[in-house]
């Protein structure tokens, strides 16, 4: 054995800070004045993370962990930004109450040591 864990145990790491990520973001956003509407929303378009509601503002919430704040912010790519803008329309669609919102994308950056960052309106 070589003492380096497995990469089902790294798998399963991973899972478990993700999801740790996304609670956090979720708080985060709950303090902003944010109504978490949903996590881990999947459909045919794509997954979406945290799917919230302010006003009439339907935010497609992407949390992003990495070593640092500035690493998690450039980590959304563009094939990425139109896979959940797809997902969104896809979740709106299907639902009568959010049909008339305005679909946004916003991502939440977090690294450890440091405050999240949230990033409203990327990839527009």
């Amino acid at each position: 054995m070589s003492g380096r864990p497995s990469r089902g145990e790294r798998g399963g790491r991973a899972w478990r800070e993700g999801h740790r990520a996304e609670w956090l973001a979720a708080l985060w956003l709950m303090l902003k004045g944010y109504r978490i509407l949903g996590f881990r929303l999947k459909n045919r378009a794509g997954e979406i993370d945290i799917l919230a509601r302010r006003g009439r503002v339907l935010a497609v919430v992407e949390v992003k962990r990495r070593a640092t704040l500035g690493a998690a912010l450039s980590a959304l790519t563009p094939r990425q930004t139109a896979r959940l803008v797809a997902a969104a329309q896809q979740v709106a669609h299907g639902r009568k109450a959010l049909q008339s919102l305005d679909i946004r994308l916003d991502i939440v950056a977090l690294a450890p040591g440091r405050f999240p960052r949230h990033r409203r309106g990327v990839g527009s």
